[in-house]
């Protein structure tokens, strides 16, 4: 495959599937300037392996993982500056709203989400926003199921405490 047919490749592909790499990447980061970058960012290195990466069945597990590869680097670069993520306002411009609660529940349910440790929010997001079974998700994250069933438990345990004390 030559270059020009390896790039029209690559932005067929990117054009069929920019609706859900761009949710994805907003759901991990809760900011459109740094879903935009994440994306940006992880496309460039998706670019760069395409040839391997099409061969494969499901190119949209690898690149949700160097999705949350890229997010959680940019996480780590924050932390090393001495930086918390609660030292950021996240505005959340238009949340994912779950089915069941009106809008003033969704939002705060998704600030709650936003306040999860890194690990915690993508095996949620992973799960219960991209709709992901605990292997496919532990295979995003590059850790066993037993870690994501941790993750999850213990982001939910979480999220439930957080969502009484609002409540309360």
């Amino acid at each position: 495959m030559d270059d020009a047919e390896r790039r029209a490749d690559f932005t067929a592909y990117v054009r069929a599937r920019e609706q859900a790499l761009a949710r994805l990447a907003y759901l991990l980061t809760g900011d459109r300037d740094h879903a935009d970058d994440l994306l940006q960012n992880a496309l460039a290195k998706v670019y760069r392996n395409w040839e391997r990466i099409r061969a494969v069945e499901l190119p949209d597990a690898y690149v949700r993982r160097v999705m949350v590869n890229e997010n959680n680097s940019r996480w780590r670069r924050m932390l090393r500056r001495h930086e918390s993520p609660g030292s950021h306002v996240i505005e959340v411009l238009d949340p994912p709203t779950p089915t069941g609660l009106d809008a003033s529940e969704s939002l705060d349910l998704w600030r709650h989400v936003q306040a999860l440790p890194t690990q915690q929010r993508a095996a949620i997001v992973l799960r219960y926003y991209e709709d992901l079974s605990e292997a496919q998700t532990a295979d995003v994250l590059g850790c066993s199921v037993g870690t994501v069933k941790s993750h999850t438990s213990r982001a939910i345990s979480a999220l439930r405490s957080r969502m009484s004390e609002a409540t309360a």
